[in-house]
């Protein structure tokens, strides 16, 4: 098998280390536990195996990214990874992981779909799956990490020519930051097919939360409760596509109601089909500050969660406040073109 990289730093407990050798112990791997002993990881397959303690941190952990930072911004480049957490509590490991990805990707880190296995500290995150597996909330904890394990190690990606692209956005032609930045990016994107979605005001209903075996029932017929233009034209080009732009201004440091409800509906998709085959990448403009949390919101609803592939550098990021502001931003045109060859050398499957 191919050699793993496990970056498990801190104090950590007997049972979370003699847990991690278990799922690892047929697989030549290094294991990364401080500052001080970081090879070259360019181009590796990268496990995060992180115990955290009661107030959520693991100090380490940050102490080796700051050290992948001064190496430079492309020091985990051609890296894939996932992690494994664990908390004390039923706190933090959603939001540590966010950040970890978020990190990580921006020297240069992919990550596959539903690249987490979180625990919580009495393992009450597993209840939903203790409905569909007949196990224990420890079995399922140890099925589920070794199953990341075996699709991690296997898994390899190639590059899809001609690709479909799917743009979404919620905002105004006419003062959108966002979408003149989108604009500037969309002009550069060659040898694909794009279709942009307009996700408008009466257009989208947000999730009922049926039960799985309703939202199941309307997936096999390809509907949902609501219906509507979500269900015969949106989803259906989400199914399609390679790949899903998500074009999102800064709302109060999150992603717009509209399209968040868009995430949301995807779950009746969802149910009988997997994204992992699909990349997402996301624009982002905040007035002020913020991107980070915008970009940290997509990671969780997108990979962690339905499962799409990130790639490295997923998001590009600017700051603009008037309407037209974008336009100023210092050498926006250049990354927008930069950005635009990213998309299509990284659009994999």
């Amino acid at each position: 098998m191919n050699n793993l990289y496990i970056i498990m730093p801190g104090n950590v407990s007997k049972k979370f280390h003699s847990f991690i050798q278990k799922i690892t112990h047929n697989i030549d791997k290094t294991t990364i536990n401080n500052k001080y002993n970081i090879p070259d990881l360019k181009n590796k397959k990268i496990l995060f195996a992180i115990e955290l303690d009661e107030c959520g941190f693991n100090i380490p952990l940050y102490e080796i990214f700051l050290n992948l930072y001064e190496k430079g911004n492309d020091s985990l480049l051609g890296s894939n990874g996932i992690i494994i957490i664990q908390s004390p509590n039923e706190l933090y490991t959603k939001n540590t992981s966010q950040n970890i990805i978020f990190l990580a990707n921006q020297i240069g880190c992919s990550f596959i779909g539903h690249s987490v296995v979180e625990a919580t500290g009495n393992l009450n995150n597993f209840l939903t799956w203790q409905k569909r597996l007949n196990m224990s909330l420890e079995d399922i904890h140890l099925y589920l990490s070794k199953k990341l394990i075996h699709n991690f190690i296997k898994k390899e990606f190639s590059i899809i020519t001609k690709p479909k692209i799917l743009a979404l956005h919620a905002s105004s032609h006419k003062t959108s930051n966002t979408l003149m930045l989108w604009n500037m990016i969309k002009k550069h994107l060659h040898n694909c097919h794009i279709e942009e979605f307009h996700v408008e005001n009466g257009t989208i209903t947000d999730c009922k939360g049926c039960s799985y075996i309703t939202c199941k029932h309307y997936s096999e017929n390809k509907s949902c409760f609501y219906g509507g233009i979500i269900t015969k034209e949106l989803l259906p080009s989400i199914e399609k596509a390679d790949c899903i732009i998500w074009i999102c201004p800064n709302y109060n440091d999150a992603i717009s109601a509209k399209l968040m409800a868009v995430i949301n509906r995807l779950t009746v998709l969802y149910r009988r089909t997997k994204f992992y085959d699909k990349t997402f990448f996301s624009i982002i403009v905040s007035g002020n500050s913020g991107s980070d949390c915008v970009a940290k919101q997509l990671i969780g609803a997108l990979n962690i969660n339905k499962g799409f592939r990130l790639p490295p550098y997923f998001s590009i990021m600017a700051t603009a406040n008037n309407p037209g502001s974008i336009k100023k931003v210092p050498n926006i045109e250049k990354k927008a073109e930069q950005f635009a060859s990213h998309i299509l050398k990284e659009i994999k499957k």
